[in-house]
């Protein structure tokens, strides 16, 4: 047997850069997946055209010579961008298949200087659209006296690489400012929690950039959305209303001594 497929099919992966991502995603186990790569075994016709349909190429490719393969599908893919704008939201295609199993509405947990030694919760929706993964955010917070409210809405784009989620969101109002968010699934099964780090910049009481440790809760499809939007606001770390996990992750940051305080303020 040619061992094109295998310098082929390790090509493929070493643009997705994770082994485990890539058997997570064909739903082949690592063991026989390695089989595939090292070229001592090879798929039946069902798993092969698992792993042909995983990176959207015919089955046929996945046996071309190794050198028009590569300029095929690995040099012209990356030529293909012709400008700032596809460079930008290239990486954004065709991300449905990999993110479907997280679109839905989560509660966003987060800490901000706006808000000093609070929790911000936001209301989160990834859905979506034209083979685009989309979000739109909001914020809903009162100040206890009633002297400050804040409302945002941020709207962007999600992907996938590697084991990580990207979220990149522009505000849409005030001075528009870029927050990026990077979560990290804990299972593939699991979907309850996403946790990470996100990164934007303060609109008081001073305009700065800061990050924080962020975290966010799948809401239950039996909940309205707009009791998921009620519930957002400020709460103080130890509030009844912040569930023990997220008050767990928040607070365990080495990178500051208070456990309270906006994490990473970057100045």
């Amino acid at each position: 047997m040619s061992d094109t497929f295998p310098k082929n099919l390790r090509s493929l992966c070493a643009e997705y850069g994770s082994i485990a991502e890539v058997c997570r995603g064909v739903g082949i186990n690592r063991q026989q997946f390695s089989r595939y790569l090292s070229g001592a075994g090879m798929p039946s016709a069902h798993n092969l055209r698992r792993i042909a349909r995983y990176f959207s190429i015919s089955e046929a490719d996945l046996f071309a010579n190794h050198q028009d393969f590569t300029q095929r599908h690995i040099l012209n893919q990356k030529r293909a961008a012709h400008g700032p704008v596809d460079l930008m939201i290239g990486p954004f295609r065709d991300q449905a298949k990999l993110l479907r199993r997280y679109l839905g509405f989560y509660h966003g947990h987060f800490q901000t200087p706006s808000w000093d030694n609070m929790v911000l919760r936001s209301l989160v929706w990834l859905y979506e659209k034209d083979g685009f993964v989309m979000t739109r955010s909001l914020e809903r917070v009162t100040a206890a006296d009633g002297s400050i409210r804040q409302k945002s809405r941020y709207e962007g784009m999600a992907m996938q690489s590697g084991n990580r989620i990207y979220v990149i969101e522009q505000e849409l109002a005030r001075e528009g400012s870029v927050v990026e968010t990077i979560l990290t699934p804990s299972h593939r099964q699991q979907v309850k929690y996403l946790r990470g780090l996100t990164m934007g910049v303060a609109w008081r009481p001073h305009v700065m950039p800061y990050s924080s440790r962020a975290i966010w809760k799948r809401i239950e499809d039996r909940v309205a959305a707009r009791d998921a939007l009620l519930a957002c606001g400020a709460f103080p770390l130890e509030s009844r209303d912040i569930d023990p996990t997220i008050r767990s992750f928040l607070r365990d940051d080495p990178a500051t001594d208070s456990p309270a305080s906006p994490r990473n303020i970057l100045v």
